[in-house]
């Protein structure tokens, strides 16, 4: 069978050579400014150090432009763009229709991957986005297994799945909780990547916990869970599923490389012998249990429930 392509978000350029000896295949790199809730911040610097150690190790970067663009930041898009060609970014993740005409002029051979994270929900709408110059489509995280396999065989293009990690619930293009902070007279620095800082909303009648950040792009409300499904990859491995995406967002980069190295074993085995797969996947979920925050739970998000909205 096809391996799908292991994608992975660093947190920083010294992520990039241990995830690449872990089994990244690739990774997600770039700046708030310009992309959604990203594991972490990378400058221009940073980007063009991240290409460059992942292609010494012939491995791939896509940069994230997928946030969501007002008049102001449009003018800048080009700029950008042409930057990415100069420094050989493998691919551009894009959901607003901006970036893809920034593209067009600017570097028309440059390899785009649709992630609304929201709206990828059937075959026609990949498909739509593939017509005007999409070469992947990155799922919704709130659709099924069945809806996949079936979006993977009638797609005309690439397609990605998230496997694990954390999923984003709620965006607000304002300042939520900075302005309440500001209103109540206090100042808070707005900061994501150091978890002792993070902010939660309590579910007392659940007990879950809802990460809360702030960014350039507004405010985020992440799940209360983990997805994990190392224990089951077959049928989207046996569908041809193109790339599966571990989200390391709010995550340690010790974290990461070990997830990598387990989701790495679990591919390759699924591959190449699936009995061998079946006989050690209980295993390699329960080495990611042991490792997992206590505060977040594993589960399958909803690749075995029906979709409610």
């Amino acid at each position: 069978m096809k391996k799908p392509e292991l994608l992975v978000t660093p947190t920083s350029v010294e992520d990039i050579i241990p995830l690449a000896e872990a089994g990244a295949d690739a990774f997600v790199v770039g700046e708030q400014r310009y992309g959604l809730r990203l594991a972490g911040e990378f400058s221009r610097n940073d980007v063009a150090k991240a290409i460059q150690l992942a292609h010494s190790k012939d491995k791939k970067v896509y940069v994230a432009m997928n946030a969501i663009f007002h008049n102001d930041k449009v003018k800048e898009l080009n700029d950008y763009v042409q930057f990415l060609k100069e420094i050989s970014a493998d691919a551009i993740i894009f959901g607003d229709p901006a970036v893809l005409m920034a593209v067009r002029e600017t570097a028309p051979d440059m390899k785009l991957h649709w992630n609304t994270e929201t709206t990828a929900t059937n075959w026609y709408t990949c498909n739509y986005w593939g017509r005007k110059g999409a070469k992947r489509a990155v799922l919704a995280r709130e659709i099924n297994m069945d809806a996949i396999i079936e979006i993977k065989e009638h797609a005309e293009v690439e397609i990605e799945v998230q496997v694990h990690g954390m999923t984003a619930m709620f965006q607000s293009k304002r300042s939520l909780i900075g302005n309440y902070f500001e209103y109540q007279g206090k100042v808070m620095e707005i900061e994501n990547r150091k978890q002792e800082k993070n902010m939660f909303l309590y579910d007392k009648e659940r007990d879950n916990k809802y990460p809360i950040f702030e960014d350039e792009n507004g405010t985020h409300i992440m799940s209360p869970n983990d997805i994990c499904i190392i224990d089951e990859l077959q049928d989207l491995i046996e569908a041809g599923i193109d790339s599966f995406k571990i989200d390391g967002i709010l995550k340690t980069p010790d974290y990461i490389i070990k997830v990598t190295k387990l989701y790495r074993k679990a591919i390759d085995l699924c591959a190449e012998d699936v009995d061998q797969y079946e006989e050690v996947k209980d295993d390699l979920l329960a080495q990611i249990e042991e490792i997992q925050p206590a505060n977040r739970p594993l589960d399958t998000g909803f690749f075995f429930k029906e979709t409610v909205y």
